[in-house]
């Protein structure tokens, strides 16, 4: 069982190489999960495009999560997002919760479409917890996209005020 995301975020009036120094910039994810209202965030980005990696942990509380899932969860859900550029375009992403079933695996791909930027993002969610893995999937996969459009609108402040 899985369940897949697929999110298309546009970065108006911005070029590649804009976008995704941004993202290699530590301040801009830790702006991103300060705007996610995190407890607790850390950001190791390591170089930018081709060849770097970034490796993103967001501590979110969970009194927001349902209650058939807080039980897996705790007080704390602890997301931890690694990220491979393998070109300046495209990057391999893996996301886990450490010490719970289950990851998240997938694809950023940038393109430049007239005067924008558009992201790609493509996510499938495996879950391996019986009989409630399809509903925590949904759960995760709901909270994955929100902070991909939560990350999408800092971008654009960013962009922005550059």
């Amino acid at each position: 069982m899985s369940k897949t995301i697929s999110e298309k975020l546009t970065y108006p009036h911005a070029t590649i190489e804009q976008v995704v120094a941004m993202l290699g910039d530590a301040e801009f994810r830790e702006a991103v999960a300060s705007y996610q209202r995190a407890v607790r965030s850390s950001a190791d980005v390591r170089g930018t495009g081709a060849g770097s990696t970034a490796r993103i942990e967001i501590v979110h509380g969970t009194d927001h999560v349902p209650s058939f899932a807080r039980k897996f969860v705790g007080d704390e859900i602890s997301i931890v997002q690694d990220e491979t550029w393998t070109t300046d375009t495209h990057a391999d992403v893996l996301v886990t919760i450490p010490g719970k079933p289950g990851d998240m695996t997938g694809t950023y791909d940038f393109a430049q479409v007239g005067d924008d930027v558009v992201e790609s993002v493509v996510l499938t969610v495996k879950v391996s917890i019986p009989f409630v893995g399809g509903k925590v999937e949904e759960l995760i996969a709901g909270l994955l996209a929100k902070a991909y459009r939560a990350e999408n609108e800092v971008g654009l402040t960013w962009l922005a005020d550059a």
